[in-house]
């Protein structure tokens, strides 16, 4: 039988980078379903939102960010915890480091097992994985809800709208441009990663962003959304992948079918709709398992570990 390689080992192709501006202070650092970073350049600072997985790729950014401005970058955003997320921040010196301290919970708690899982699973984006300092990145600044940074006169809103992609999922909102930085709550054209999520909360949360009406966003991966339309579609995607995931998981396990039934329903079923999506068989698993989870006696995600990823992955793709 012909087996997948685990997760995205396989997944060697480099990206095209594109750095363009969405609004008057705000650009998009994409790479054609890799992680995007996000950028706001203020008055008298710059902040970065997403790091980038090491310090070797954030350098890219810091390089393009220097193309546009010399303001210096004063604050690092972490949208969640992820290590493809955070490891970069490094780089970039920033001042400061903010996360919800929701997302400060979940590095202490499982930051660790988190980095050598996701190492493991997506080498290429842990290029010159040597050149994260020791140990994990963390914040120097928490907030619970809502905090407001001003870079000069422009406002910058970090918002808790509600669990997603993570409990400490969080947003970075310029409300006199309507541009929303929505870290991997949305995604375009690339399968969300549900490894660590809330299933049943995601689709109100994304109703919540929605409520903001931006004209700009910023998603996790996938290219950047720009006017309502687009911006509308990218909500619309995310969450109804979510639901669908959620709606056949959920059938399968009232139905007292075991995860392998249902991940094979599951997979069989989303595969027609979603299956063209950036890293969608990568996701899948990680994904299908977490809401078997979260459907039957979890309420809360299970810490990944190499160990769990590969004994899941034997599991459901061996």
């Amino acid at each position: 039988m012909n087996t997948k390689a685990f997760a995205s080992q396989a997944d060697l192709e480099e990206k095209k980078v594109t750095f363009e501006q969405l609004s008057e202070h705000a650009w998009a650092y994409t790479a054609e379903g890799d992680p995007n970073t996000g950028i706001v350049i203020g008055d008298n600072a710059v902040l970065v939102a997403d790091t980038q997985a090491t310090p070797a790729m954030a350098a890219d950014v810091v390089r393009r960010i220097r193309e546009v401005t010399d303001k210096p970058i004063r604050y690092v955003v972490l949208t969640h915890y992820h290590a493809v997320r955070v490891l970069g921040a490094s780089a970039y010196q920033p001042q400061q480091i903010i996360a919800s301290q929701d997302t400060l919970d979940l590095i202490r708690e499982r930051g660790e097992q988190d980095k050598a899982s996701e190492i493991g699973r997506f080498p290429r984006l842990f290029r010159n994985v040597e050149t994260v300092p020791a140990g994990l990145t963390w914040p120097t600044i928490t907030f619970t809800g809502k905090m407001t940074l001003w870079l000069g006169r422009l406002e910058v809103q970090l918002l808790q709208l509600g669990r997603g992609h993570t409990k400490g999922d969080t947003v970075v909102w310029l409300p006199q441009e309507r541009t929303l930085l929505s870290g991997d709550l949305v995604e375009f054209d690339a399968t969300p990663y549900a490894g660590d999520a809330y299933f049943q909360d995601w689709p109100q949360t994304l109703k919540n962003l929605a409520a903001l009406q931006p004209l700009a966003l910023v998603p996790g991966r996938g290219p950047a959304l720009k006017g309502q339309a687009q911006v509308q579609k990218g909500l619309e995607v995310t969450s109804g992948f979510i639901a669908d995931v959620w709606k056949h998981v959920k059938a399968g396990a009232d139905a007292g079918k075991d995860l392998n039934t249902v991940y094979k329903d599951t997979y069989a079923a989303l595969k027609p709709l979603y299956g063209h999506w950036v890293i969608f068989d990568h996701c899948m698993p990680f994904d299908v398992t977490r809401c078997y989870d979260e459907a039957t006696q979890h309420p809360h995600p299970r810490i990944w570990t190499a160990e769990r990823d590969r004994e899941m992955w034997e599991t459901l793709e061996g």
